[in-house]
């Protein structure tokens, strides 16, 4: 028996597991809220992908709280938030952020905060170029992707093309980092022409930036590593979007610039597959989307504005009002064939309280015929018909239900409908806007 070095790790420790709360619509499906919940017992909390393009609100003992870029997790002061390799950092927009909070009654995040040193920085003028290339579509095709304008596309443009800037950069030597964004400067001067660059101010700015971020930057894979095989801890991922905005399987192009599936978790932290725990997908009680793109459940009617309204449908990033319609079961099964979901939380219930009758998107048609798969092209989506189970309403008032018996027997049966369906258990149900109108299930 060979001498062992040290106390040797057996092969099948496979250290902690993560759970991933993910988006299984369009965006906008109560992911925070969920997130929110389970954060209250994590002990690391991350971002893996996206941006400051992502908006979830949270509320705490009756304050409301906008986190854009920090991980919802920065609440829990016992917590640590990562944001992780595969996010993409707008500077001034991590402060502002952080400091507007701070006044709502957010105390010490900095010293909670965890960069990766491999996170690619959004520049203003990325944010500038995002509204060029806005204008541009609108100008060419006679329409625009409908992004948040936060210079997410053009950040993760850099980053493909090998011109892209890191947090590692950033605090490397200032002098080659200065050459080189002057470099990318030029080089997006040369595609716009219009782009004007105060290249000076940006650079003292950034140096200051630098500074101030300097004390929560670390290698963000070794930390998740420890963080994996270290004591038992609770580690939570946070998804931002969602799998229909996925650059890769989302409706393209009216997609996100990220992977907002479960993949993006591995590539976007530096963790393995085989750390991956718990997957759950959030999915509201109907549909929304924002912005354009096919949407085959949309309701065009008194029904889509009932839902606008009482759901208060409204964007946390853009304030664009968003369009909706029918939950379309087509679309969760799908995110859930790429995502392995297991368990999913439905949000928002309560706002079907008032409906006489309830609608499901259960199959597409295409001339007359049922589709078995959900279309990669958007032509084809656009003209799917789409076929329908039709459920009672329940009319009553659900927003006080704190447990199962205490939902109404047709509310029950909807629920229990789309879990067949999908083929996945529902854990919570949720009726409202803070933490005690989450039902947990099991």
């Amino acid at each position: 028996k060979p001498a062992a070095a040290g106390p040797k790790r057996l092969r099948n420790d496979m250290g902690n597991k993560v759970t991933v709360v993910l988006g299984a619509q369009w965006g906008d499906e109560g992911k925070g809220k969920v997130v929110d919940l389970l954060a209250t017992e994590a002990d690391v909390v991350c971002r893996c992908q996206g941006g400051n393009n992502a908006g979830h609100t949270v509320v705490v003992d009756g304050k409301e709280y906008d986190f854009h870029l920090l991980p919802s997790g920065i609440i829990n002061p016992k917590s640590i938030s990562l944001i992780g390799n595969g996010v993409v950092i707008h500077l001034p927009g991590l402060f502002e952020e952080g400091d507007k909070n701070e006044k709502k009654g957010l105390k010490g995040w900095e010293k909670r905060l965890i960069v990766s040193d491999r996170a690619h920085i959004v520049f203003d003028f990325h944010q500038v170029v995002d509204g060029l290339q806005e204008t541009e579509r609108q100008a060419q095709e006679g329409k625009n992707i409908g992004t948040t304008k936060k210079g997410i596309g053009p950040a993760y443009s850099s980053k493909a093309s090998r011109t892209g800037l890191r947090v590692c950069d950033l605090l490397g030597d200032f002098k080659d980092f200065s050459t080189r964004f002057k470099n990318l400067v030029h080089q997006y001067q040369s595609m716009y022409p219009s782009l004007t660059v105060d290249v000076e101010d940006q650079l003292k700015k950034l140096k200051e930036y630098a500074e101030r971020l300097r004390p929560m930057v670390r290698d963000g894979v070794y930390y998740m590593y420890e963080a994996l095989h270290g004591s038992p801890k609770k580690i939570l991922v946070e998804g931002a979007n969602a799998a229909l905005l996925d650059i890769d399987f989302g409706t393209y192009p009216f997609v996100t610039s990220s992977n907002c599936t479960v993949g993006g978790a591995c590539t976007g932290l530096g963790i393995p597959p085989l750390n991956i725990g718990d997957v759950f997908g959030v999915a509201k009680a109907y549909t929304t989307r924002v912005g354009i793109g096919a949407f085959p459940t949309e309701q065009l009617n008194a029904v889509g504005e009932l839902l606008q309204t009482r759901g208060h449908e409204v964007g946390v990033t853009t304030g664009r009002k968003r369009r909706c319609g029918w939950l379309d079961l087509v679309i969760v099964r799908y995110a859930h064939m790429i995502n392995g979901f297991t368990a999913i939380a439905l949000t928002k219930l309560d706002i079907l309280d008032v409906l006489d009758e309830i609608k499901v998107g259960v199959a597409y048609k295409l001339n007359g015929k049922r589709i078995p798969h959900f279309p990669a092209n958007m032509d084809v989506l656009q003209k799917v018909e789409v076929e329908y189970e039709t459920f009672p309403g329940w009319k009553t008032d659900t927003s006080a239900a704190r447990k199962w018996n205490d939902l109404p027997a047709k509310a029950q049966n909807y629920i229990r409908f789309i879990e067949n369906h999908i083929g996945v258990p529902i854990k919570w149900v949720g009726v409202g806007k803070s933490r005690e109108c989450m039902i947990q299930m099991f």
